[in-house]
């Protein structure tokens, strides 16, 4: 059976002082050996500081995104070679955030997860629906056409990338899917993912969109639900560790 994975998501926050306190309560925190593998993904500038504070614990390291490129005069990009060097574990791909503010397409999210791959990184490819796609009726064909793109550039490699449903109406909103709701759509990207990979049984597919210490139980209970891609409670190490420990 395969461990849940609960990433924390930082987004643009922290500072060297915040990142030193929480950090260090989550490594003190932190089972060892761990019931479930926790990471997460720092703002750039934090990860040497972060890749110090985590080293010899559970807690592994995670970029929020990698260029699609492998070097050259690409001014402000991170490609995932520099990114390996600072033991980073995962990248988040595709999030929403990404793809609304700086116009990333299904297919620049597929060369991305294709060059964290080919540096021995693991993607955490993110996909979700609007709220106009899901009033339309539209969120299974919305997800199922980012997660296409992907797996149609990545081949039999999609056996080694996780994948992040995020409803992006419940991405720091305060609102959630319900668990049947996410549970529905991630018994979608389940049957797309067995029907295009040789060992479907080991990706891990996390619900991101507003998790947090009260509603994680629930939602890492679903069938299908392998841990969660947690936002603002990842901040907070008594809110983390609270669905860290709902995952165990």
């Amino acid at each position: 059976m395969k461990k849940k994975l609960i990433a924390g998501n930082w987004k643009m926050n922290g500072s060297l002082a915040a990142n030193d306190l929480l950090v260090r309560a989550l490594v003190a925190g932190l089972p060892d050996p761990s019931g479930c593998d926790v990471a997460v993904a720092v703002p750039a500038p934090y990860l040497a500081q972060v890749q110090a504070l985590v080293a010899g614990s559970p807690l592994a390291l995670a970029a929020q995104d990698v260029s699609q490129h492998e070097s050259g005069a690409y001014t402000g990009e991170i490609s995932a070679a520099m990114l390996r060097e600072f033991g980073v574990r995962y990248a988040l791909v595709g999030h929403s955030e990404r793809r609304q503010y700086h116009g990333e397409t299904d297919v620049h999210v597929a060369v991305k997860t294709q060059r964290a791959l080919a540096a021995g990184l693991t993607p955490i490819v993110c996909v979700g629906e609007t709220l106009a796609e899901r009033e339309a009726g539209h969120t299974e064909a919305a997800v199922r056409r980012q997660l296409a793109s992907v797996i149609h550039l990545n081949g039999h490699c999609i056996s080694e990338v996780v994948v992040a449903y995020e409803p992006v109406w419940a991405i720091g909103t305060g609102k959630t899917a319900s668990p049947e709701q996410a549970q529905q759509v991630h018994a979608v990207l389940r049957a797309q993912l067995a029907a295009a990979s040789p060992r479907p049984e080991s990706i891990r597919l996390l619900y991101g969109g507003s998790m947090n210490a009260a509603n994680a139980a629930q939602l890492l209970a679903q069938p299908d639900i392998d841990g969660g891609l947690v936002g603002g409670a990842s901040l907070k190490a008594e809110d983390f560790q609270q669905i860290i420990a709902a995952a165990q």
